[in-house]
């Protein structure tokens, strides 16, 4: 009995998307360049956010922190599924296993309560114009993030910890390209189907509760809005179109996973591949192609490359020429 309950477990297989192996290669390149520009632009919107004073205000500190999330998130199994695809045996240790579970849940519950915030955000900053600044404070804007990344680790640790204390001794190939609780659960040597309902309908609940959340935020934006002049309320939707895009790209393939059936199929892997690796580089695109104030540092980053380069050019050229005429003798 206590030999059964210790784990014997050392690594997990994965079974992968795929078996064809020219369709592999043709996936490597493709989820290679997807996880390249996930890793430029959400690093370019952080590290644009944070150079620019334009852009230092609550909406623009919430994005980086956004984008931050989406860079960590699609970090946690893009690499190992890209490296995977050119592998015949896709293996991962138990340690990494269990390490895959707790980031997907630690980065996706902080960015589920992130993106509730932004809501709440644009909520104050439309419908609540003249006490936004003193809802919306520096101070204000901190301790919600901070809660965000509190209740994604608590999530994310509730979920491990459960995991870890059941014991695995016989399957190990695990129906998927990364370490999805309810897949691997299914391979404890014990009865999990109850707590695996519980489980899927806790991350499910939680998702879905942001979701409401977010409803009811734009709910009460667009019956505002409705009451203001043209002008007004075709800027107020355009500022939260590009999070309502974001929300429903990330939240649609979420909710169906975790309220569908806990059987991975192929729809199961292909929404697992839009929220873990395709939303991640839509975002920073979707905010970048639709937001002023961004395109506008975007220009201004352009104008201080290209007047700082000038610069250089010039000195360059200014000393080089006064040396010149330093050291070659007069004829």
């Amino acid at each position: 009995m206590e030999e059964a309950n210790q784990s014997v477990v050392s690594e997990f297989i994965f079974q992968g998307l795929f078996d064809s192996e020219e369709l592999q290669i043709f996936l490597f390149v493709t989820f290679s360049t997807f996880y390249l520009l996930t890793v430029v632009g959400n690093l370019f919107v952080v590290l644009l956010i944070i150079a620019d004073h334009h852009l230092h205000s609550p909406m623009y500190f919430l994005l980086a922190n956004l984008s931050f999330v989406d860079f960590c998130l699609s970090s946690v199994t893009t690499p190992k599924l890209t490296t995977d695809l050119l592998q015949e045996n896709k293996t991962i240790s138990f340690g990494g296993c269990m390490s895959q579970i707790l980031g997907v849940h630690f980065f996706g519950g902080a960015e589920m309560t992130i993106l509730v915030t932004m809501g709440y955000d644009r909520y104050v900053a439309i419908c609540k114009p003249l006490h936004y600044s003193s809802i919306m404070d520096r101070q204000r804007c901190i301790w919600l993030v901070w809660i965000a990344w509190m209740i994604g680790f608590l999530h994310s640790l509730i979920q491990t910890v459960t995991i870890l204390g059941m014991p695995f001794c016989g399957p190990r190939v695990v129906d998927s390209f990364f370490c999805d609780m309810p897949l691997v659960m299914k391979l404890a040597c014990t009865e999990t189907d109850t707590l695996g309902r519980v489980i899927n309908a806790n991350s499910g609940i939680y998702a879905t509760t942001c979701f409401i959340l977010l409803m009811i935020s734009y709910t009460y934006i667009i019956l505002t809005v409705l009451h203001r002049s043209k002008d007004v309320a075709s800027k107020a939707l355009s500022t939260c179109s590009s999070h309502l895009a974001v929300v429903v790209l990330f939240f649609g393939p979420c909710m169906i996973i975790f309220l569908g059936s806990v059987n991975t199929t192929w729809m199961d892997k292909f929404l697992s591949v839009l929220y873990t690796l395709i939303t991640p580089v839509l975002n920073p695109a979707i905010y970048t192609l639709r937001n002023k104030e961004i395109k506008n540092a975007i220009k201004r980053l352009k104008e201080f490359y290209f007047i700082h380069h000038q610069f250089n050019v010039y000195h360059f050229l200014k000393n080089y020429v006064s040396k010149r005429i330093t050291i070659e003798p007069l004829k």
